[in-house]
């Protein structure tokens, strides 16, 4: 973000590979026998992380339950990404990616969500191999429900696009992960969407099996669990939560998982840089990896408004600028709601009146092509027409939510999106904390609403996330009621062919970075709120009423 999310689905527990059955099994159809079975194999395993304390939880895309602040409305990241990209526009620092590789059950998941707790950064996303199995064809299929198709082989999975997808991560793009039905062994139609990753945990047993795949990795895990303790989970896993008699568990086990780990699995663990005997039960070695990685990233900060600050000024205006025609109307309602004195009800009305202006300026910017109808007189009237496929707007929250009545009042069926960013007020910096966009956005033109812009740090990572998001540069608009010259020249440069609109551009920023004379801060003023000490015109702090 993904991200965004960036979409963070919660994880399901992944079937191994290697153990497909014939057919489902109702769970009416599993015995008592069974039953005891599975519960005397629990007493065989070895307790998992003990010893350990309590972590704090963290912004996850693999965590079911990420801290979150929950309202009537939406749900909100608390824990923000900063900035992965520099003032150019362009990434400048890719996701740090860790291979997580080992045999069938030897708790290479439990292993990661342990580092993803331990690391307590936001924005990390757990990747599983498991998604990855190839389509199968009519033959194989035919082979898989007989129990005879291994899927304990590298021929077994779409490295193409597991190779494909973990360079679209690592570069800060959204990608789309297969959903994978392991009863019918097919992919789902439905995809699941991945974005915003700091981290990326990449997890699977054939995790060191392709030589493209392993250049992508800057950190190698192997998880090395004794074979008995694996064979056990196995046993209690799928007879408890798939319905299994031990004696198909261990038929299957003998015939493709024992000599896969032999012959393709074991052999790359000399190609990790960490091995971890005895899996998640090491909680010495899961220290040393998150210290290792807390390293990396930190080398990989960057400060990106103290660099608008000094980039890209004295420049003449951008020709990508559009400013509305400073009529005596329009100069009116900007003296109403630039006056401190105005009282709230007075400044949201003019609000709207310059806001629905201005999407109407805007909208004179879109592609139409010719079109010729006929009146109700039977003439024909050559006329002009919309000639893009739909146009969504994506407001970044909370000031830029005020624009959207506007924009639906004027566009039927618009599409509307979300971006909350907010300034950290211990760096400085912006930081993206949750995003909610329409499916495949990237085919329609973007119209992206922000009240005020001072440097463009925000709205320079709205125009990112929505990059990432394949949409292209020259189908995005900036709109906002005002902007200062920095802003302007900081999102110009960055990307020079997202046209950008406004009703005013002021000359300076304060140290505050406050736009001067500037209208103050707009969301505080809209809403009613209480200011936000040194935060800045554009990035305001979310509502939660």
């Amino acid at each position: 973000m993904a991200a965004p999310p960036a979409s963070a689905d919660a994880p399901r527990s992944p079937p191994a590979a290697g153990d497909r059955p014939a057919r489902p099994v109702a769970k009416s159809e599993i015995t008592c026998e069974d039953r005891s079975s599975a519960e005397a194999l629990d007493r065989l395993l070895p307790p998992v992380g003990t010893g350990r304390a309590p972590r704090k939880r963290t912004t996850s895309q693999c965590k079911s339950e990420p801290p979150l602040l929950r309202t009537s409305k939406r749900t909100i990241y608390t824990a923000g990404r900063p900035p992965w990209y520099n003032e150019h526009g362009a990434q400048s620092k890719e996701a740090f990616a860790i291979g997580l590789g080992g045999g069938s059950a030897s708790g290479k998941t439990t292993v990661a969500r342990m580092i993803i707790e331990a690391l307590d950064v936001p924005w990390v996303v757990l990747l599983s191999m498991d998604s990855f199995y190839k389509v199968l064809t009519q033959q194989q299929q035919e082979q898989a429900a007989l129990n005879n198709y291994n899927f304990d082989h590298p021929d077994a999975f779409d490295f193409d696009l597991i190779v494909a997808t973990l360079q679209k991560l690592k570069q800060g793009k959204s990608v789309k992960v297969p959903v994978y039905d392991f009863t019918t062994h097919s992919r789902k139609k439905d995809w699941k969407t991945l974005y915003g990753a700091n981290v990326i945990i990449f997890e699977g047993i054939m995790a060191f099996a392709d030589k493209t795949l392993l250049e992508l990795l800057d950190m190698k895990i192997f998880v090395d669990t004794d074979s008995d303790i694996r064979l056990v989970r196995r046993l209690r896993r799928d007879i408890s939560e798939r319905g299994r008699d031990i004696a198909g568990v261990i038929k299957q086990y003998n015939k493709f998982v024992k000599p896969a780990f032999e012959q393709y699995i074991q052999p790359t663990m000399r190609l990790a840089d960490i091995v971890v005997p005895r899996g998640s039960g090491n909680t010495v070695a899961i220290d040393l990896i998150v210290q290792h990685v807390h390293s990396q990233l930190e080398e990989r900060e960057l400060s990106v408004r103290a660099a608008l600050a000094s980039a890209h000024q004295c420049h003449p205006l951008p020709r990508t600028l559009s400013v509305l025609k400073s009529t005596p109307q329009v100069r009116g309602m900007h003296t109403i709601i630039r006056d401190k004195e105005t009282s709230r009800d007075e400044f949201i009305f003019y609000s709207k009146r310059l806001m629905r202006l201005l999407i109407e300026h805007a909208l004179s910017f879109l592609p139409f092509q010719d079109c010729v109808v006929q009146t109700p007189q039977e003439q024909d009237y050559a006329g002009k027409c919309y000639a893009g496929k739909q146009i969504t707007g994506v407001s970044i929250l909370r000031a830029g939510e005020t624009m959207e009545p506007a924009l639906r009042a004027v566009c039927k069926d618009v599409r509307i999106g979300t971006i909350l960013i907010q300034t950290n007020q211990l760096t400085g910096e912006p930081e993206l904390h949750y995003l909610r966009l329409p499916k495949d956005i990237s085919d329609d033109h973007v119209i992206l609403m922000d009240c005020t812009v001072s440097t463009g740090a925000a709205a320079m990572m709205a125009v990112r996330v929505l990059l990432d998001h394949d949409v292209p540069e020259d189908k995005i608009f900036l709109l906002s009621l005002l902007m200062a010259e920095m802003g302007v020249h900081s999102v110009a440069y960055a990307f020079p062919r997202v046209r950008i609109i406004t009703t005013a551009v002021d000359k300076r920023v304060n140290d505050l970075f406050r736009i001067i004379p500037g209208i103050g801060n707009f969301g505080d003023r809209y809403f009613g709120t209480d200011a936000v000490p040194d935060g800045s015109d554009e990035e305001e702090v979310a509502s939660t009423t």
